[in-house]
């Protein structure tokens, strides 16, 4: 079973997102999502190396990647769930991707639209949440 980990550069300061993200982070524990908090002190460039030495495929999470709804995420999620590779996530630091892994890369978009790097971070574990939801078939997500 593939596992996937979501890469954040720095924790939440802001306390209230902090909680919301824990919430969805408590409710993934049993379904082989982790998450990895790099530091915040890590340069783009520094941050990029440590993320190309992680084993499996990489997704970086941008602005201009591809757009998906959650249904077509959530049937992306579901091969991943099933693959034997590990599948890393990454939000990018509060200035965006200055720099570039240098491996292979996907890069998903949560939006077109711009956001703080800490509210990106609850979109994305809410849109794994909502993946795992909607492949058991649960009445979370409402189409």
């Amino acid at each position: 079973m593939g596992r996937v980990v979501l890469h954040l550069h720095g924790t939440m300061k802001q306390h209230d997102l902090r909680r919301v993200f824990e919430m969805y982070h408590e409710r993934l524990q049993n379904r082989g999502v982790k998450v990895r908090i790099h530091s915040n002190k890590l340069s783009c460039k520094a941050y990029c190396e440590a993320l190309s030495q992680v084993p499996g495929a990489l997704y970086l999470m941008d602005e201009g990647g591809v757009l998906e709804p959650s249904i077509a995420f959530s049937k992306r999620y579901q091969k991943w769930s099933v693959g034997s590779e590990p599948i890393h996530l990454a939000i990018g630091p509060a200035e965006g991707w200055t720099e570039r892994p240098d491996c292979h890369f996907e890069r998903l978009s949560l939006s077109p639209m711009t956001m703080p790097h800490e509210l990106a971070s609850i979109v994305l574990i809410e849109q794994v949440y909502r993946a795992t939801e909607i492949i058991r078939g649960s009445d979370y997500h409402k189409a």
